[in-house]
């Protein structure tokens, strides 16, 4: 059996396409949203929250959603 890798080496998760990226927004602020493909995550900056991505789908709900860091 291998050992995993370190993240730092792992490779990326696929990208979300881009045209969902157009039309998703924070489900809160209604404001657009960043995608971060090294953390798998939709950012509102708005909100201060990350959504993520599980198995390719966004998951917009704000009790899943984490807490960005000041």
């Amino acid at each position: 059996m291998s050992e995993p890798l370190p993240p730092e080496l792992a490779p990326l998760p696929p990208a979300v396409d881009p045209r969902l990226l157009e039309v998703l927004v924070c489900p809160l602020t209604k404001s657009s949203l960043e995608y971060d493909r090294a953390a798998n995550e939709l950012i509102s900056r708005k909100a201060g929250l990350a959504y993520p991505i599980r198995d390719g789908i966004p998951i917009m709900l704000p009790e899943e959603a984490r807490k960005l860091e000041e």
